[in-house]
């Protein structure tokens, strides 16, 4: 297995960022214009956190992006190797690790970035002991608000979809979530009393109140059921396929996840691009 691939090799030296002070909004923006899962958070042209869609999904009412990013990012300097990189990407559960150098932003490496590497490597050892066996999976009528929900409850990024004959029919991301999704306004109320629980002379009935309207924005699923918005047809593997096989996949198909079936089209588990790293740093 190479041992001679550098991160300045793979990186993304064309990063979109965000910057503070900014706005949920602006990145909800990048997320769907670029067709990416997170940026790099820039204060004075240094990293001060990430964002992803997972941290817009969970907190679905902030605006800040101060208060939606993750802060003091792990970071990994252009010369390192893809072992290392693989290492912080399982270690941490991260999708993404800013390049550094010198304290600049000098690009960006992926999950995605190192299994484009791995699709090059004829690795040929099957996947069968890297597959995710304890698998979330939803119903394709299920309510969109709901299967969001349910992904968040399951701390999962993808979902594969099963018929009603418990056939893999599709598979919704949080991607698909995101893109769905809509900023909604409304205007709320708050009644304030003038009185105060202590004191002897305010009675409930007869306490002054002040009635206090102010404007929310948040992300708002839509009411859609599963069928509406998963990918129809998703990209699968038998438990036989090589690791390289899976990366080339993932890699052509610009996909974070792959289904595992057997010949009935019965779901048997997930391969999710994180697994296909475990290979390098057991080597």
């Amino acid at each position: 297995m190479p041992k001679n691939i550098f991160i300045e090799d793979i990186m993304v030296r064309d990063v979109a960022c965000a910057t503070l002070p900014g706005s949920r909004d602006e990145v909800l923006k990048i997320l769907k214009n670029k067709h990416i899962s997170g940026v790099p958070v820039l204060k004075d042209s240094k990293v001060v956190g990430i964002v992803t869609r997972t941290n817009l999904l969970q907190n679905p009412e902030e605006e800040q992006l101060a208060l939606l990013m993750t802060r003091e990012p792990i970071t990994i300097s252009p010369g390192s190797d893809l072992q290392t990189a693989s290492r912080l990407l399982l270690q941490h559960g991260i999708r993404r690790l800013p390049v550094v150098d010198n304290g600049k932003l000098v690009g960006l490496v992926t999950v995605a970035d190192v299994v484009g590497a791995i699709a090059d490597m004829n690795i040929d050892t099957p996947i069968k002991d890297y597959v995710e066996k304890e698998v979330v999976a939803i119903y394709n009528e299920t309510p969109l608000p709901v299967v969001a929900r349910i992904m968040e409850l399951a701390s999962v990024k993808a979902v594969p979809v099963l018929d009603a004959s418990l056939e893999l029919v599709g598979i919704i991301s949080d991607r698909d979530i995101i893109s769905a999704s809509i900023i909604e306004d409304s205007v709320e109320m708050s009644d304030m009393s003038s009185g105060q629980d202590d004191d002897a002379w305010t009675w409930e009935s007869m306490r002054d109140t002040m009635s206090i309207y102010y404007s929310v924005s948040r992300i708002k699923v839509p009411n859609l059921i599963g069928n509406d918005i998963m990918i129809k047809e998703p990209i699968t593997a038998t438990y036989i396929a090589s690791i390289s096989d899976c990366a080339r996949k993932m890699k052509r198909n610009r996909i974070d996840q792959i289904p595992i079936i057997n010949s009935n089209r019965k779901l048997q588990g997930l391969l999710r691009d994180h697994d296909l790293l475990k290979p390098l740093i057991e080597s």
